[in-house]
C-alpha cells in the first residue's frame, strides 16, 4: 500500500517544484539580464574573464569585495517605464532583495535601481543604471566591516562652507 502511494507523491513533486522554481523564485543576475534583453530586444555584453577579474579585485581588497558580475548595454533606444523596470528586476532577483534607491527621469531615459541584501557578514549589491543610451547592470558581495575599517582612507579632504578653502585632515 506504501508503495502506491509514494510514486503519485513523487511524480506530484516533479511536476509542481519546477512550476515554483520558475514562478518565483528568480535568477538572480542572469535572470535580470535575461529578462532585460527579452523584454527590450537589446544585446547584452558581459565582461569577458569576469571571474578572473572577480577573484583578482577579492584578492586586492582583502576579501572587502567578490562575486562580481557586470553585463553592458551599449545601444539602448527609447524610454523605460521606471515601474516596469523596477517590478521585472524585483521578480528576477530573487528572496532577500530590497530596493534602496529608485531614482527616474521624466522622460524615462535616465533610471537608477539599487537593491541590497544580507548575506551574512556581506552585503549584496545589485545596480542597474540606465543613462542615455547605456545601460549597466553590476552585481558585487561586499564585506560591510572592511568598507567601514577602509572608508576614512578615502576622506582625505573636508570642505569648510567656502569652497575655495579646503582642510587636509
Amino acid at each position: 500500500m506504501r508503495r502506491f502511494l509514494v510514486v503519485p507523491i513523487a511524480f506530484a513533486v516533479l511536476l509542481v517544484a519546477p512550476a515554483v522554481v520558475l514562478a518565483g523564485g528568480g535568477d538572480g543576475f542572469d535572470g535580470v539580464v535575461r529578462s532585460i534583453e527579452s523584454r527590450y530586444h537589446v544585446r547584452v555584453t558581459r565582461i569577458p574573464c569576469m571571474g578572473l577579474i572577480s577573484l583578482i579585485a577579492q584578492k586586492a581588497t582583502h576579501d572587502g569585495a567578490s562575486r562580481m558580475h557586470v553585463a553592458e548595454i551599449e545601444v539602448f533606444s527609447g524610454p523605460v517605464d521606471g515601474e516596469e523596470l523596477n517590478r521585472m528586476v524585483e521578480e528576477n532577483l530573487g528572496a532577500g532583495w530590497e530596493r534602496i534607491i529608485r531614482e527616474t527621469s521624466r522622460k524615462g531615459n535616465e533610471q537608477t535601481l539599487i537593491f541590497m541584501r544580507p548575506e551574512g557578514n556581506r552585503m549584496g549589491i545589485f545596480v542597474i543604471d540606465l543613462t542615455g543610451n547605456e545601460m549597466d547592470v553590476v552585481e558585487v558581495s561586499v564585506d560591510s566591516r572592511h568598507i567601514n575599517e577602509n572608508i576614512g582612507r578615502y576622506q582625505k579632504h573636508q570642505y569648510s562652507g567656502n569652497r575655495d578653502q579646503e582642510q587636509s585632515d
